[in-house]
């Protein structure tokens, strides 16, 4: 499969670091190593003439150091309600074989620990964002208040999931993720979320 692709939707992510996580600037992580967990939920999306509406994605994140100079260590997680051809769709986009944004992420991956069709239970109600893979990750966070009430963000951030939409800074209520030899379980740490466009071909 190739030829055109492109998504939109929603993300959010959380990570052990304090907040606003420095490795947005280039900075090294607030404990010297990031854990983090990334969700995507495609509100419109299609690879050549296959539909990806309402699909999600996950990612798991383990980088020793400072993000730009360090390897990643990943697991993947694609939605069980994908058919064959959409989740062929999403691991070519996602894993950076079909280009665009995805592919600048993915080329600071040193492993990929596995992938998985699993069932992602990702929503986004107002200031709140979760998303839970059953046995696997609990994920929660929200945003924080600003002056006057408003939401704190963050724009042009050098190191970023969704290029060309303000990040709005949040905090975890959960962070829980076992998996791949990996446990974490955090709270009141660093999270983000905005719209995302990608696309490519």
């Amino acid at each position: 499969m190739s030829g055109k692709w492109n998504l939109a939707g929603t993300y959010f992510e959380t990570c052990n670091c304090d907040v606003a996580c420095p490795c947005v600037f280039l900075s090294a992580p607030s404990t010297g190593e990031c854990t983090a967990l990334v969700g995507w939920h495609v509100d419109k999306g299609s690879s050549g003439d296959v539909s990806l509406d309402g699909l999600n994605v996950a990612l798991a994140v383990h980088s020793p150091g400072t993000m730009v100079t360090s390897k990643w260590k990943v697991a993947m997680y694609f939605d069980n309600k994908a058919s064959a051809e959409q989740k062929d769709a999403l691991m070519r986009i996602f894993t950076g074989q079909a280009g665009g944004h995805p592919a600048v992420l993915v080329s600071f991956v040193g492993e990929v620990l596995g992938t998985s069709s699993v069932g992602i239970d990702y929503k986004a109600e107002g200031k709140r964002r979760s998303l839970k893979i059953d046995g696997v990750v609990d994920a929660q966070i929200e945003a924080m208040s600003g002056a006057g009430g408003s939401d704190v963000t963050i724009s042009g951030h050098p190191l970023c999931i969704a290029p060309g939409f303000p990040a709005t800074v949040a905090k975890s209520k959960k962070l829980s993720y076992n998996d791949h030899g990996m446990s974490w379980e955090l709270s009141d740490m660093n999270g983000f979320y905005s719209p995302f466009v990608y696309q490519g071909g």
